[in-house]
């Protein structure tokens, strides 16, 4: 068995081990989080002052993580290395607004959502935050020391709902190469992508099928598959394999286009999907019942 529950199978690194709180925002830090939450995501100006004022932040911190409530839930955040969490931190109004959108619309207390490529957690805290205590969320993230922030942030909240899986999902079952981009990690892949090709880790790998089936799940509401071009390889087999009942409803897809070996709006399409919204970095669909 590749995966793994909630504590999952790594200690967190040293910072994590200090409580919630001791990296509280203060000072000039604080007020500066305090003022880009508040920026319009319409605003060029705003924007561009945003940035600004996020680079000034990052180099007044000097390494640390803050302590936060963002996105409905309590999260440690370290914006170094990792461009989801210095969005989360400080401009969540930009973080995948559309997605999250959609998802609060259509997800209803109780349901299921797979996160596939948890990263910290961000999307998995946000549906919890929503989705009441019967939910079931599944988080599923194979970088050990990103595991190790997900599974903190998930302890810091009160929702019981939300699973941490310490594994990758990928078109086969066993250990494969992880090629690591350490200027972010959520750009992490099973496939060679971009010019890093140095930075490699083993990890476990479950198929999206036999994920499901260990979590003893009979439906799906909503995946989140964020796998950095190998979207394709997890959702072909899936497809192929899973009775129509196991189908999610919802699908929030990196748009990896550019590195998928198939046509895969194409595959949806036959599978009843259609495209229902496309942003910069995602594309999502939605199955009929």
């Amino acid at each position: 068995m590749l995966a793994r529950g909630r504590r999952g199978w790594h200690q967190p690194g040293m910072s994590d081990l200090q409580p919630y709180g001791t990296y509280a925002p203060a000072g000039l830090v604080a007020a500066i989080a305090r003022r880009t939450v508040r920026i319009s995501p319409e605003s060029w100006r705003g924007r561009r002052m945003a940035m600004f004022l996020r680079r000034l932040a990052i180099t007044l911190m000097r390494g640390k993580p803050l302590d936060v409530e963002r996105l409905g839930a309590r999260m440690r955040l370290h914006p170094y290395n990792n461009n989801c969490e210095k969005k989360v931190l400080f401009t969540p109004q930009f973080f995948d607004p559309q997605e999250r959108a959609l998802l609060k619309a259509r997800l209803r207390p109780g349901c299921v959502f797979l996160d596939i490529g948890a990263n910290i957690g961000a999307y998995a805290l946000f549906v919890a935050a929503f989705a009441g205590p019967q939910a079931r969320i599944v988080a599923v993230e194979p970088q050990p020391d990103v595991f190790d922030r997900l599974t903190f942030n998930i302890a810091q909240n009160a929702f019981h709902s939300v699973k941490a899986v310490a594994c990758a999902v990928a078109d086969k079952s066993g250990e494969l190469t992880l090629f690591v981009d350490p200027r972010n990690r959520g750009e992490s892949s099973l496939k060679i992508v971009g010019t890093n090709e140095s930075a490699q880790i083993k990890v476990p790998a479950v198929t999206l099928m036999d994920l499901v089936r260990s979590e003893g799940l009979t439906r799906i509401d909503a995946i989140k598959l964020d796998v950095e071009g190998a979207e394709d390889l997890i959702l072909e087999p899936f497809l192929r394999e899973a009775p129509p009942a196991l189908l999610p409803t919802l699908l929030v897809i990196e748009d990896g286009t550019d590195q998928w070996q198939i046509d895969l709006p194409k595959l949806l399409e036959g599978h009843g999907y259609r495209e229902i919204g496309r942003t910069r970095l995602n594309r999502m669909f939605e199955r009929s019942a």
